[in-house]
């Protein structure tokens, strides 16, 4: 006799519908988000070198996946949004200067790699990880931001219309 012969396990709600799009970009895109706070929090953890100000990379990073985010497309295109004091020009100018946050933090990141850990010979006799902790403060960067461009440009809006 089999203990389990009348038991059916319920399917994933997440993943009836023939729409899939949504959910594998958003549990793509928290992989890259997740990824990168991971470099930075790893690197912390072993070396302890980061300037202190290197964080505020990340910080930013994150804030401006949430600008970008925070704007749906049919917002950005005026089909949705027309009230408000701004309208369709808000949404566009809010999206614009989440993606030049996004873009400042990568180029920070990117700055502070190579002032503070490339040129200044601090890798040269051996010291490896001084470089990777550089290397991992411009990963994160790239991660967040990718993970940004993922969750906004993945996903449809089409859903419920």
């Amino acid at each position: 006799m089999n203990c389990f012969e009348n038991v059916s396990m319920p399917s994933c709600v997440w993943f009836e519908s023939g729409e899939k799009r949504n959910i594998l970009a958003s549990i793509f895109a928290g992989l890259l988000f997740f990824t990168g706070w991971w470099f930075i929090i790893d690197s912390s953890a072993v070396n302890g070198d980061l300037p202190k100000a290197a964080h505020v990379c990340g910080v930013m990073a994150t804030l401006s996946l949430i600008m970008v985010n925070s704007v749906s497309n049919a917002q950005v295109r005026g089909e949705t949004y027309t009230g408000g004091c701004m309208g369709p020009r808000g949404a566009r100018l809010w999206l614009f200067l989440g993606f030049v946050v996004g873009f400042a933090s990568l180029i920070a990141a990117c700055w502070i790699l190579f002032a503070n850990f490339v040129t200044t010979g601090k890798a040269a006799g051996g010291e490896n990880h001084k470089t990777w902790t550089g290397v991992s403060l411009f990963m994160q960067n790239a991660f967040i931001f990718a993970a940004s461009l993922v969750f906004k440009f993945g996903r449809t809006e089409d859903l419920w219309g």
